[in-house]
């Protein structure tokens, strides 16, 4: 297929969205226990990643960036992903103190976005998800210069060897003092279930002065 073909298909790819519907009696009472639901849901269905999720950020002269993440807990507090303090995102939040996150399940033809203020996790916090990461991943953690510009990938390589010479006696790895975790406090949740004739279902918890309140939303 030609370049001008790919191009002119795109108008046409259309999917049905017929897998369920999204009532407000369906709704648990709090937007961490509905969100768990649907979470679970997408892991029994067999989703791959389903803690992925894709994080919004901006810079303080407001240019937007995202990119996928997982997210790795989820309380009434918030939603927490972890990652170098010294990455962009991190950066990022550090002047701006908002996120938002969108949770795309394709084939379940739902989504859930949520926006809000953010901080830092706790130290205990980053220990505890630290402890249970592979001894890999955490050498890995050490030697990327996340979101700083490398020569060429033999660089990565070499940073990785030389981190695991340093650690090679070590039982266990420790947290390193630039990495750890982001907590998304949330004022608004939104869940999005596709219907048929593009009439979808979109409830929302919203934070108010009086509490969280539920609205729907047109589609």
């Amino acid at each position: 297929m030609a370049d001008g073909d790919i191009t002119l298909a795109l108008p046409t790819m259309r999917v049905a969205y017929e897998q369920g519907a999204l009532t407000e009696a369906d709704l648990a009472t709090t937007w961490h226990e509905q969100l768990q639901r649907w979470l679970d849901a997408a892991r029994q269905a067999g989703v791959a990643e389903p803690n992925a999720m894709v994080l919004a950020t901006a810079n303080a002269e407001g240019m937007p960036s995202s990119r996928a993440v997982l997210a790795k807990g989820l309380d009434e507090r918030g939603l927490v992903f972890f990652t170098n303090y010294t990455s962009a995102k991190s950066h990022d939040l550090m002047a701006t103190r908002y996120a938002s996150a969108t949770f795309p399940w394709f084939a379940m033809h739902r989504q859930v976005s949520i926006r809000g203020t953010v901080e830092k996790v706790s130290a205990a916090e980053t220990a505890e998800y630290w402890a249970k990461r592979p001894r890999g991943s955490q050498l890995g953690a050490w030697a990327s210069p996340q979101s700083i510009v490398v020569n060429g990938r033999p660089a990565l390589e070499s940073a990785l060897a030389n981190v695991e010479r340093r650690f090679a006696d070590a039982e266990t790895v420790p947290v390193p003092p630039h990495w750890g975790g982001w907590r998304i406090q949330p004022e608004v949740v939104e869940f999005w279930q596709g219907r048929q004739d593009r009439m979808h279902d979109r409830l929302r918890f919203q934070l108010t002065r009086d509490g969280w309140r539920v609205q729907r939303l047109g589609p």
